[in-house]
């Protein structure tokens, strides 16, 4: 089954050539099922890529996705225009009445600053705890996960002394979770950071480390308590997003190292190979499919149900 989009959306056309199930919003009113709906609260700055990437993992299941695209109510993106933000995103304030069974929240590359000086810190904490009562099940993405867990568990964020950048592999810690299913003791991840979450900070406020790596620390993270998982790498990205941020920093002057596991050779000159892919898919399949087989068919029982990690929602 197909992940609905609008038809005018440049996902719609980018995915559709690459294989990708998309069906317009026009169309899907004509089924009569009840497909899962994902909100994407989106925080990067360039926002149709990052659209692009979500959308094109939570479109390749059997199931049949609506994507609601949602911004910050009061912040007005600089690096998208405004027709693109006004034809297919929702301000949140006009959304929160409404029920989803997913919900990501992106990254953002704001890493140095505490939490607090976010100028949409205040709304961003009103979306969080509207997640649980609203939503069934959140994915917290890189800053979006870190912001999570400190909302609710007061874990921090560390600066490092150097970015992790590059492609990092990690251990598979948990290979009997239902995100997890299908992955290899290993896998490679791409990692893009100033900050890190710790291992001994995470378990003591509660949640499990699913994803880890001795190098880059935590990768995935579980929050039985608030239905959440956070990821602190991007699997979403594409093969040449770290070479795009690479030569973004080399034209600004900006010191960085080549990213480590990434090009043939560490040599800038070649092409990278992906090697993450399969995995992300994996990863992202399995989250929705756990979102299908919990998730209340009555969208309005969403919230009203607790979920214990490897088990159905019971009412409460």
């Amino acid at each position: 089954m197909p992940i609905t989009l609008p038809r005018d959306l440049p996902a719609y056309d980018v995915l559709d050539s690459e294989g990708v199930m998309v069906m317009s919003d026009v169309d899907a009113i004509r089924q009569d099922i009840r497909p899962l709906r994902i909100g994407l609260l989106n925080l990067m700055p360039m926002k149709i890529t990052t659209e692009t990437q979500f959308a094109r993992l939570i479109g390749a299941t059997p199931l049949q996705i609506d994507l609601t695209l949602i911004r910050m109510s009061e912040h007005q993106s600089r690096h998208t225009s405004p027709a693109h933000m006004e034809e297919f995103y929702r301000p949140f304030q006009a959304i929160k009445d409404q029920k989803f069974d997913g919900f990501i929240i992106t990254g953002s590359p704001i890493e140095h600053l505490p939490f607090e000086d976010v100028t949409y810190w205040e709304e961003l904490c009103e979306i969080m705890d509207w997640t649980q009562t609203n939503v069934h099940s959140t994915f917290g993405v890189c800053w979006g996960g870190m912001a999570m867990v400190w909302h609710f568990h007061k874990v921090r964020k560390h600066l490092l002394a150097q970015k992790h950048f590059g492609c990092f592999k990690v251990r598979n810690e948990a290979p009997s979770s239902p995100y997890l299913r299908g992955f290899s003791d290993e896998c490679v991840i791409p990692v893009s950071r100033w900050t890190e979450v710790r291992r001994a900070e995470v378990e003591a406020a509660g949640m499990n480390v699913l994803l880890g790596s001795d190098e880059t620390g935590p990768c995935l993270i579980e929050d039985v308590a608030h239905r959440a998982i956070h990821i602190f790498n991007h699997f979403e990205y594409d093969s040449d997003t770290l070479a795009t941020e690479y030569q973004r920093d080399i034209a600004n002057g900006t010191p960085i190292n080549v990213p480590g596991n990434y090009y043939p050779g560490d040599d800038p000159a070649q092409r990278p190979v992906n090697l993450w892919r399969s995995h992300a898919n994996l990863l992202y399949g399995n989250w929705i499919n756990r979102i299908y087989v919990t998730t209340p068919y009555d969208a309005g029982l969403i919230g009203r149900c607790k979920q214990v990690l490897g088990r159905d929602p019971t009412p409460l």
